[in-house]
């Protein structure tokens, strides 16, 4: 499995716990430089991942709150249409 496969199954709580290590351990002091930097493109990643999951999340909920509630149409959601 291909690293952008990974990062596509990971859950927004699990992407979340994962950027909130990553913020401590830049926090602590003990990286240097270049360790600074993979860690901010990591978290970076990580935070746009996040907010990806976020906005699937209200765009389904919209979808709901749009519907008639005696007759719903249920269907998979697509975040990707």
């Amino acid at each position: 499995m291909t690293k952008k496969a990974k990062k596509a199954d990971l859950s927004f709580e699990e992407g979340l716990e994962k950027l909130e290590a990553i913020v401590e351990e830049m926090e602590s002091g003990e990286l240097k430089l270049d360790g600074l930097v993979k860690r901010y493109e990591e978290g970076s990643k990580l935070l746009a991942h996040c907010d990806k999951k976020i906005s699937e999340a209200e765009a389904k909920i919209e979808i709901l709150k749009n519907q008639d509630p005696e007759n719903p149409e249920l269907e998979d959601f697509d975040p990707d249409s």
